[in-house]
């Protein structure tokens, strides 16, 4: 039994090695024709090339599991969709969390700085009706990050240690649109960037953990985190140093407040005794499709 199930576990390891090189391929052929400048952005070719590299994730997804698990594999990951047996604190939790993050960095920068931080330019009336556009389209990655690969992952590191690492290649697969002109990201410090991204993977990871990997409160947060940006904006007008360390105090502030965040996430999962792999296992186990 431990070796076919080590068996299984190596070979879901070199399918999550595949969706990741395949995910990679796909977007970054997109997003460097992009930075290249071989296609203006934004336009309408320069938008379609974002959008077919943004659902990279989650078609590289289905198809590796069409390949692996057939139709049965595909409706079961896509199924994650579906919001059976979700409370509705989980899905105020996938909102409240950035709006609690965003507002502590305000009070944060005015009590350290003496001043207000800048607002961005989306009037704020707008930001529930954009979050609830956005939702639906998040499935593009979350099918793919974590409907697929976090999973995976867990069952050999732990939702810890999956929630990390998968928050480190989730920032590098962004990389080259901080060379695309005309890009939110362009110019600015990628450190700063993976730093903050990898905070919100923890973040996600458990609320996946906690939510029985069902993927809308993943997609409702994530559209939360895209469209609260004009609350307390964090990018630094004017910067160029990609691989630089220069960022606006609300990103650095940001980052202090999302980290500390992070560990009480990493200690409840360690409390949950899911944090190493056996106790992640023991869930996923439990998170799996019945008959």
């Amino acid at each position: 039994m431990t070796h076919a199930a080590d068996a299984a576990r190596a070979q879901d390891t070199d399918h999550v090695l595949a969706f990741f090189l395949l995910t990679f391929a796909v977007t970054w052929a997109c997003f460097i024709t992009l930075a290249s400048g071989a296609v203006a952005f934004p336009t309408p070719l320069g938008n379609a090339l974002v959008l077919f590299g943004a659902y990279a994730p989650a078609m590289v997804a289905i198809a590796v599991t069409a390949r692996t698990g057939g139709a049965r594999g595909v409706r079961a990951l896509l199924e994650r969709i579906v919001p059976h047996g979700v409370r509705a604190r989980w899905y105020v939790f996938a909102v409240a969390y950035i709006l609690v993050i965003r507002l502590v960095v305000i009070v944060v920068h005015r009590l350290v700085t003496g001043g207000w931080p800048r607002t961005g330019p989306d009037p704020l009336w707008t930001m529930p009706f954009a979050i609830a556009i956005s939702t639906p389209f998040q499935a593009g990655e979350e099918l793919g990050w974590r409907g697929y690969a976090l999973p995976r992952m867990a069952a050999r590191l732990g939702f810890g240690g999956a929630a990390l690492l998968l928050g480190l290649i989730w920032a590098v697969w962004h990389l080259p649109l901080f060379f695309v002109v005309g890009s939110d990201t362009y110019g600015q410090s990628f450190i700063v960037y993976a730093l903050q991204v990898i905070a919100v993977s923890v973040a996600m990871g458990w609320l996946y953990a906690h939510t029985r990997g069902r993927l809308l409160p993943l997609m409702l947060m994530h559209a939360a985190i895209n469209n609260t940006r004009s609350l307390a904006p964090g990018d630094l007008p004017g910067a160029r140093d990609v691989f630089g360390l220069q960022a606006s105090p609300v990103a650095w502030i940001g980052i202090g407040v999302m980290w500390l965040a992070a560990a009480w996430f990493l200690t409840d999962l360690a409390r949950s005794r899911l944090l190493g792999p056996a106790g992640a296992r023991e869930a996923l186990a439990a998170m799996a499709p019945r008959g």
